[in-house]
């Protein structure tokens, strides 16, 4: 009996680990499969997607900045300002959050992580009537302004700066920090001496997240752009309403390339893996 129960057990454990396998190897095809064809879309000498390509180019790589550039600017140029502020406000609401015990302190939490459980359709919508109102209430111009989109941008990328500088101070010991105050430093100069500096890698994935978050949003920008404010995700959507052509494919390989070069280069020297667990 005890025989054919390990048996049977040895059974199960072998069929758990296939149906594991079989699971994990179609996840990865799944997650592959989409851009390997994007990457073979963008290769097409075609001026309409037909299958299979006369032949295949690279000319569409050369094309983006000419159709693009202006579009990339503008991401490039609110992702930066979206960086910053998110920065200023996530950094010191996560030090404040991981280091005190206040009253309010689950509000606070609640309400700066808000954004991420809100669908970002109904969080544009919000924003863009919340701008409106804005508008005509003090007679300002932020509905379709950059400025406006910069407000709305570091609203949905504060909540991960702050998730992540929660990660980073998870772990670390406050010893430094205590020993710091007991020699005198105040707390300004314990929080710049030995708190910012245990945060780096977290601040870095921080910067980075927002950047991508940012750089890439579209649901925001389709409701709060206007006149000589375009992103790069709308002028592509734009850009598909009157084309067919693998110039968009083109344009989606090389953000993917940016990315996980970016990536690659951050976790070499800050561990991305350990702060997004």
């Amino acid at each position: 009996m005890p025989s054919v129960r390990n048996r049977y057990d040895g059974m199960a454990r072998t069929a758990e680990r296939l149906v594991m396998l079989v699971l994990i190897v179609c996840g990865a095809i799944l997650i592959v499969m989409p851009l390997l064809l994007t990457l073979y879309l963008s290769l097409f000498d075609e001026k309409l997607i037909l299958f299979p390509p006369r032949g295949y180019t690279l000319e569409w790589y050369s094309a983006i900045v000419p159709n693009f550039g202006g579009a990339i600017v503008t991401s490039l140029k609110l992702g930066m300002l979206a960086v910053f502020g998110s920065l200023a406000l996530g950094v010191p609401a996560g030090i404040g959050l991981a280091r005190h015990r206040f009253r309010g302190r689950g509000v606070i939490s609640t309400l700066l992580l808000a954004p991420l459980t809100v669908p970002a359709i109904a969080l544009g919508l919000a924003i863009y009537v919340a701008l409106v109102a804005l508008d005509e209430q003090f007679g300002s111009t932020l509905t379709g302004s950059m400025a406006g989109l910069v407000l709305a941008h570091i609203m949905i990328t504060t909540p991960w700066v702050v998730r992540l500088c929660l990660a980073s101070l998870t772990n670390h010991d406050r010893a430094a920090e205590e020993a710091a105050a007991s020699l005198g430093a105040g707390p300004p100069l314990v929080i710049w001496r030995v708190t910012l500096p245990a945060m780096r890698s977290g601040i870095i994935a921080a910067a980075l997240f927002a950047f991508v978050i940012s750089f890439e949003n579209l649901e925001l920008a389709l409701f709060l752009t206007g006149p000589g404010v375009t992103t790069l995700p709308v002028a592509v959507l734009q850009y598909l309403e009157y084309h067919i052509d693998p110039l968009v494919s083109a344009v989606a390989v090389a953000q993917i390339v940016v990315v996980a070069a970016l990536l690659l280069v951050l976790d070499r020297f800050v561990r991305l893996g350990q702060m997004v667990r």
